[in-house]
């Protein structure tokens, strides 16, 4: 199928993995932007706790928060708070990225698997991060060794296997969603130019939507089990 037009192409000839990584940045500057005016808007606010009428940056910045602080608190027993920052970031990215697809002229930087493996190491080395901070080193490496002695080497090599696996996993399920959304999005696209394209963008935002969830609920399910004892309960004291 030949490669449809998109904006970024035309910008120094643009190509494959240069693309979508233009696309990428696109995106963290589209977000930078409207975190600076979701800034600006309280600062504006000022002691105020009357939320804005109708429809503002601060207001979907206000949903999306909550919205991100259930996801966490789902998934990560206590002090869930911490690890919203990261979480949200790539709740948003991830989204953004994804629906970016849906805008007729632009290739969505999720496309390519050098983006979602990128996302999957960032979740990677920051719940390992999280994990030793929480922990402290000793502590966090003995949960690699298994409960019993005898069968810690065997165990290592497991765990070792198993999270190595990790970004590769998440990136692969992203990729491959959204590389099957858009592509059957252009298909339809290119057949008819009316009511199916129409049905296949609102079913191309739902998926955009459902991915974005599930990224970021398996990287808080990964920072959960990173922060927590052997026994399931997290450190009282920690505070990243």
């Amino acid at each position: 199928m030949e490669h449809p037009f998109t904006w970024l192409g035309t910008i120094g000839h643009l190509e494959g993995a240069w693309e979508h990584l233009a696309a990428a940045v696109l995106v963290a500057v589209l977000l930078l932007v409207f975190g600076a005016r979701v800034r600006a808007s309280f600062a504006k606010a000022g002691e105020s706790v009357v939320p804005d009428e109708g429809v503002t940056t601060r207001s979907i910045a206000e949903a999306f928060v909550e919205a991100i602080i259930g996801i966490a608190k789902s998934a990560i027993p206590e002090h869930a708070e911490h690890y919203v920052p990261l979480l949200a970031t790539l709740f948003a990215f991830v989204l953004t990225a994804n629906v970016l697809g849906l805008v007729p002229g632009f290739a969505p930087p999720t496309y390519t698997f050098n983006i979602t493996f990128a996302l999957g190491c960032v979740t990677f080395g920051a719940y390992h991060a999280y994990g030793v901070k929480a922990q402290g080193l000793g502590t966090y490496l003995k949960h690699f060794l298994g409960p019993v002695a005898f069968i810690a080497p065997l165990m290592l090599i497991i765990e070792i296997f198993s999270h190595a696996f990790r970004p590769v996993s998440l990136g692969v399920r992203l990729y491959a969603n959204m590389f099957a959304d858009h592509t059957v999005i252009e298909i339809f696209t290119d057949l008819t130019r009316v009511l199916i394209p129409v049905a296949f963008y609102a079913l191309g935002f739902f998926v955009c939507l459902v991915q974005s969830f599930v990224f970021t609920m398996l990287s808080a399910i990964y920072i959960a089990g990173a922060v927590t004892h052997e026994h399931g309960e997290e450190l009282e004291e920690y505070t990243p």
